[in-house]
């Protein structure tokens, strides 16, 4: 039995000089949602994976929503960049105005299949920056705005700069668990509800074909998003809060390093939407869709989509 949601699998091609992106759908009746992931894994591990036999994906089209993900160029099933082939040495690949384009050609496909005139974002982490930056440019296709952990602007001294992170980087598993668990408080029992990966870390894996072939096993993914967390906490986030003007949710765990209590009130403080609320689930990290408190999560989020007066 699979992981992952059910639902229709399709691939959305441009024109030659773009990449051809695979699209995730949960069909139903409601107002339609995009999911937009984070900077290390697809769709199929995020809101389309089951534990128990349910994934975010299914808690969102149970309650109604038209649930549609994708994967960005060079995870998942996409289509991997060309300079993926070439040595890590060079500019980083996939980074937020690329990835904000491939939004821009989902959204632009959910309108047309669906007539409707808007749909909502849910994004996770990094993919808040691209996300952001689609929002700010179409605010008229834009309804409602989930930011899950996002990555805002910090003043950090001495980072990596993003053209020194390379073209491309490779994944382990080993790397994914000490990320999960790196927030967890000190002789805290484990939060996430595989605590070793057992299934998801397999899974993870076989999102990238060549994966198993490499010493240790590793997914190669765009460097562009840690390019782009780079940018940001060293003082420059790639859109404008300011210029965000549709209902606006900012969801993180207790735990979250990543994005803290201040990163909230810093991008509450300047985001100019006249509705926009803060929530803090309880024992959570930065992973919280994988974590036993994402129930508390997708409650946050699936109020904040059906409330009818915002």
């Amino acid at each position: 039995m699979t992981n992952e949601a059910a639902g229709r699998v399709s691939m959305l091609r441009g024109d030659a000089e773009e990449p051809a992106l695979l699209v995730r759908r949960l069909a139903n009746t409601g107002d339609a949602v995009l999911y937009v992931h984070g900077a290390t894994f697809p769709s199929s591990l995020s809101v389309g994976y089951r534990f128990a036999d349910r994934s975010w994906m299914d808690d969102l089209a149970a309650a109604g929503f038209d649930i549609w993900a994708f994967d960005f160029a060079g995870f998942g099933g996409s289509d991997r960049p060309r300079e993926m082939d070439d040595d890590a040495h060079g500019p980083p690949i996939g980074c937020a105005p690329d990835a904000a384009r491939q939004i821009e050609r989902v959204v632009d496909h959910i309108v047309a299949t669906t007539h409707r005139e808007r749909v909502s974002l849910i994004a996770h982490s990094w993919g808040s920056i691209p996300a952001g930056l689609y929002a700010t440019r179409f605010p008229k296709r834009v309804d409602k705005i989930c930011l899950f952990a996002p990555v805002v602007r910090r003043d950090t001294a001495n980072l990596t700069t993003a053209n020194a992170v390379g073209r491309w980087r490779l994944v382990t598993i080993a790397q994914q668990l000490a990320r999960f668990t790196e927030d967890l408080p000190s002789g805290h029992a484990p939060v996430l509800i595989e605590p070793t990966l057992g299934e998801w870390g397999p899974a993870y894996l076989a999102s990238d074909p060549d994966a198993a072939a490499r010493v240790p096993p590793a997914v190669k993914i765009p460097a562009g998003p840690a390019a782009d967390i780079a940018v940001a906490w060293s003082g420059t986030l790639q859109y404008q809060p300011e210029n965000i003007l549709r209902p606006t949710l900012v969801v993180r765990g207790a735990w979250d390093s990543v994005s803290t209590k201040a990163d909230v009130n810093w991008l509450l403080s300047r985001i100019s939407a006249r509705h926009k609320l803060a929530v803090t689930i309880s024992k959570g990290t930065h992973l919280m869709h994988l974590e036993h408190s994402r129930d508390g999560l997708f409650a946050a989020v699936r109020d904040f989509l059906g409330e009818d007066s915002i």
